[in-house]
């Protein structure tokens, strides 16, 4: 079973604003709301990619009600623990003119150190060794620092696989205790080590240092529109970005993580895992919000998929 863990989830209002400006007053053209925060979002594509998975993780408030209710209308099984307070609603605006994304995001309910232990407990109680665990997005106020790196080592003291998509502090943390996946995108990793990497060799080679400093299996680069790297101890293949409208950009790496968790269940091949997150990550760029793309679309772009090896 994959499980996929939000702790800081969100009811995502994504509104379409032509021409956005400052200071000044803007109309909607179009609205949609949907249940997110990056783990719901991991999940939603595992069932559009035919899969099951099991969304854990803390919501309050109507908010969240609201939020398992379309998970659960959606053919999704939950495991959320509630909590004091409202889960946050985050405003995604899209400006088609200009071509640009914004989020504004609501800071979420404060959890306590023991909430989320026993929250952890509950998930511990579940696991086994065929499990896969996705770990991702920000915390809940009132986190540790630490709590991925404890999250991650102790899904993996129950034998159960690690996907990590987490940035900055949260993923230096957790890298102490060797995910068995990391995705961090471009600018991501470049942050972490404290260095520009522009080139996709400059990406791999910095991959595999990290992997072999921290003894993490595999790591995926997602570069946006320019494609991606898979990067394992034997092998490095770079997956050309496909070209296609774009919807929406929220959630198109959460979309690279799904498929990912998928095809680490399936055993499926390097270069089949390459080919269906990369088809998978462009069709959800083509949809509006955080909505899942069809199957039959991503289905649809696998064939375009351009692989090299470096």
């Amino acid at each position: 079973m994959i499980y996929t863990v939000t702790l800081n989830p969100a009811l995502d209002k994504t509104v379409e604003i032509p021409s956005l400006t400052v200071d000044s007053v803007n109309r909607i053209t179009a609205m949609r709301t949907d249940p997110g925060g990056k783990g719901i979002n991991v999940s939603k594509v595992i069932h559009k990619l035919g899969k099951e998975s099991i969304a854990a993780g803390i919501l309050g408030g109507d908010t969240g009600h609201a939020i398992e209710s379309a998970l659960k209308a959606m053919g999704l099984t939950t495991s959320f623990r509630f909590v004091k307070g409202e889960t946050r609603t985050n405003l995604k605006v899209i400006d088609p003119v200009n071509h640009t994304n914004t989020d504004i995001n609501e800071p979420g309910v404060t959890v306590s150190e023991e909430i989320l232990t026993e929250v952890l407990q509950e998930l511990l109680d579940k696991l086994t060794d065929q499990d896969i665990v996705v770990i991702s997005g920000s915390m809940p106020k009132g986190s540790p620092k630490n709590t991925y790196y404890t999250w991650v080592k102790a899904c993996k003291n129950a034998g159960a696989k690690v996907i990590l998509d987490a940035d900055g502090d949260l993923l230096a943390a957790a890298l102490h205790a060797s995910p068995y996946l990391i995705k961090p995108n471009n600018h991501e990793l470049s942050d972490l080590l404290g260095k520009p990497l522009k080139t996709p060799e400059d990406l791999a080679n910095a991959a595999r240092d990290l992997m072999e400093q921290h003894h993490i299996s595999k790591i995926v680069v997602s570069m946006g529109g320019e494609g991606a790297l898979y990067v394992t101890k034997d092998e490095t293949v770079y997956a050309e970005g496909l070209k296609v409208p774009v919807g929406s950009t929220v959630g198109a790496g959460d979309s690279v993580v799904a498929a990912l968790a998928v095809a680490e269940e399936s055993a499926m091949s390097l270069e089949d895992t390459v080919r269906l997150f990369t088809a998978t990550g462009a069709a959800n760029v083509m949809c509006s919000g955080t909505q899942a793309a069809e199957y039959d679309v991503i289905e649809g772009l696998i064939p375009k998929v351009v692989l090299h090896r470096l």
